[in-house]
């Protein structure tokens, strides 16, 4: 809830809102920004004490008015909670004009803070302004080639929250040199935020966004962006902020018709979860794929060849066709008796009903409740030339007539979707009517299940096949359309598995993050456009990210030689990190002696400030598990959060996508490629392994390393 003067929760008062007044002492600039700063948290604590203090006993008519607005209050109240490790400002922007002036919406010489959320004093006046405020745009958009009519912008440096380094850029004067104070040279804040050690979960990068990042964050609700970004590009912090951007410019539609953020697994998701609460956002939900489809307990699993069939798109033909099949053209008559008067309409008057619902291509339980309505409607119409006025009230009464019941049923008989979904994966025949010119024999052949099943709870399922009866059920009752949704890792998934998040946002938009060469499902994405297609949203835009900001230049350089072997048409990551990284192919002992050899990489790193991760083949982590267990190391599993006493994570390469650590070991890359089904896949999976180090790798190998390495 925003209380009436909070110009945070209306984008276009908080842009036109007067700056911070001037500091009056001109002789020592960091103690003035630090001052700002001391009043800045003042005011922050004094907006949520008036919030606390709000009396709501008299203003509802009823309890549950009374819950509702009791809930949007403590939402507020978090979401003004100071977060002691965060700054609450992070730059400063000094506009040359007034506003009115045809160069920008800035002030002559008037500044304005920016932050993580905004902030005002106790006559309304802006102490910080919103990141995602117009008047904040400059900040990340503003150059010497382009000022933007921005004459200074200044960036700021904190240890331990505390306010320690500024740094100016004179963007109007191109001669004019940076100035910086509190040790760190011009140009280095950026360059040090952007390298900060990773420990814990994801943070966001609201002071550290880059232009053509700022683009794609700030592009509009109505249409779907596609951003394809390699390693390290950001491109998962650019799809999170997006959505706190388009909260804060659309909230009150989004309010309604809801925001979900989608990753590939709970690890990742735990991952990132802190991102949106840092930004105050507190409602937007995130879920994986199957956490969407869950209408059955999933036990089973698929092969790669089942898998790939009851993922492709066909099937959604097959589906369809299944569940319209149980429309039967009507034969008989149906009699409606009321009262003394008996009404009939013919089964050739039925059948037009029955093909013009067909026609008209609505959900099929939709029709099924459409139909009894119609019937009666034939029968009205029979009853006015007869001379009777009947209501609404009769028609009712004429679609629950038992006669009318018995002919629907018949004619349009209920589906349950799993039913369906069981009946085509065991039954032979039934499969084969509806699958017949869409999937060849074979195919058929590989998803029926081998041995019969008595009932759908009983059933063991797949993923695959959750995600089959999420299809069947939308063709029976319109999936719910949410306002915007973001889809992170969305390579890896299947054009029935993008069906089903299209479904999620067919009347809203979309963020569809991914790239192309980190695909390591059997049925990774080939192009976005197909992608696009099959979730729905042919007319979305494909970004590309090429610079990355989070791997070291000699490790995303090794790892881009299996780019020709995995993606050969991208273009490669050009890492803008000064730092070129930490980069080391380690050959390691035979048997338990290479084990030891990975131990002691990691107890080396440890050495060092921030995160570790080990990365292993699937099949090698219980034996690398027992080695760090045996060498007296705690480790964490993925998901986890680490600590300043645990830093060192153990991380099967099936679930590395998506996460990052300040430094990383990795064991085996020819075991993580072998531990594939094909080698193409192996090589991706290896080339996501490579690329999740911030700040070092070391590569263990007994084994020679795969020949695309060389």
């Amino acid at each position: 809830m925003s209380t009436p003067a909070d110009p945070a929760a209306h984008p276009a008062e908080a842009s036109e809102a007067r700056p911070a007044a001037r500091p009056a002492d001109p002789d020592d600039p960091l103690a003035r920004e630090r001052s700002h700063l001391s009043a800045s948290r003042a005011a922050l604590r004094a907006m949520r004490a008036d919030v606390e203090s709000l009396d709501i006993r008299d203003v509802t008519a009823n309890w549950v008015n009374a819950e509702v607005l009791a809930h949007q209050i403590d939402e507020r109240i978090k979401a003004l909670a100071d977060l002691s490790d965060t700054p609450l400002f992070f730059g400063r922007l000094d506009y040359l004009h007034a506003p009115g002036a045809e160069q920008a919406e800035g002030a002559g010489g008037e500044r304005f803070y920016i932050g993580r959320r905004h902030v005002h004093d106790a006559d309304g006046d802006p102490m910080v302004i919103d990141w995602r405020a117009p008047v904040s745009q400059p900040f990340y958009r503003a150059s010497r080639k382009d000022p933007m009519d921005v004459g200074l912008r200044r960036r700021f440096g904190y240890t331990g929250g505390d306010l320690t380094a500024y740094e100016d850029e004179h963007l109007s004067d191109p001669a004019e040199p940076a100035e910086a104070s509190g040790a760190p040279t011009a140009g280095k804040l950026l360059q040090q935020e952007i390298e900060r050690p990773r420990v814990g979960p994801m943070r966001d990068i609201v002071a550290t966004i880059q232009p053509e990042q700022d683009e794609i964050v700030r592009s509009g609700l109505g249409g779907t962006v596609c951003v394809q970004g390699g390693p390290g590009t950001g491109k998962t912090a650019v799809g999170l902020h997006r959505v706190a951007y388009l909260l804060y410019a659309h909230r009150e539609r989004l309010a309604r018709t809801g925001t979900l953020v989608i990753g590939p697994n709970k690890s990742f998701l735990h991952y990132i979860e802190q991102v949106l609460p840092a930004l105050g956002e507190l409602t937007v939900r995130q879920a994986t794929v199957d956490d969407l489809v869950a209408h059955v307990e999933v036990r089973g699993t698929d092969d790669a060849p089942a898998a790939i069939v009851k993922g492709d798109a066909r099937m959604a033909q097959v589906l369809r066709r299944a569940v319209y099949a149980h429309v039967t053209m009507p034969t008989e008559p149906v009699v409606v008796v009321r009262g003394s008067r008996r009404w009939r309409v013919p089964a050739y008057e039925l059948e037009d009903l029955v093909r013009e619902l067909l026609d008209r291509g609505i959900r099929y339980g939709a029709a099924r409740e459409a139909l009894p309505q119609r019937i009666a409607h034939a029968v009205l119409v029979q009853m006015e030339r007869a001379g009777e006025a009947p209501d609404d009230r009769v028609q009712d009464a004429v679609a629950r007539n038992a006669a009318v019941k018995a002919a629907v049923k018949a004619v349009w008989p209920a589906v349950d979707p799993a039913k369906l979904v069981l009946r085509l994966l065991t039954d032979a025949d039934f499969l084969a009517a509806h699958a017949e010119g869409i999937l060849t024999e074979e195919e058929q052949k590989t998803i029926l299940w081998a041995r019969p099943v008595r009932s759908v709870r009983s059933a063991k399922w797949s993923a695959a096949d959750a995600v089959l009866i999420d299809e069947a059920a939308d063709l029976v009752e319109r999936t719910h359309s949410l306002g915007h949704v973001v889809l992170d890792e969305a390579q890896d998934l299947s054009p029935m598995q993008y069906r089903a998040v299209g479904r999620r946002c067919s009347t809203g938009s979309a963020t569809v993050l991914g790239d192309l060469a980190q695909g390591t499902t059997p049925w990774a994405t080939r192009t976005w456009e197909e992608a696009l297609a099959h979730l729905g949203k042919s007319e979305g835009v494909v970004e590309e990210l090429t610079a990355g900001f989070r791997v070291p230049t000699d490790v995303i350089t090794y790892a881009s030689r299996l780019l020709p072997h995995i993606a050969p048409g991208l273009t490669p990551v050009a890492s803008v990190r000064e730092n070129p990284g930490f980069f080391e192919i380690l050959p390691t002992g035979a048997d338990a002696a290479g084990d030891a050899d990975v131990v002691a990489a990691c107890e080396e790193l440890l050495r060092n400030e921030g995160s570790i991760g080990l990365i292993a083949a699937d099949a090698r982590v219980p034996v690398l598990a027992q080695a760090l267990t045996a060498a007296g190391l705690t480790y964490l599993a993925p998901g986890e959060e680490t600590t300043a006493e645990t830093r060192l994570t153990l991380v099967p390469a099936s679930l590395a996508k998506g996460l990052e650590y300040d430094y990383v070991v990795l064991d085996e890359p020819q075991a993580v490629v072998d531990g594939e089904p094909d080698e193409r896949t192996g090589l991706r999976r290896l080339y996501v392994a490579l690329t999740r180090a911030v700040s070092g790798l070391i590569v263990t190998h007994k084994a020679a390393l795969p020949p695309q390495l060389a």
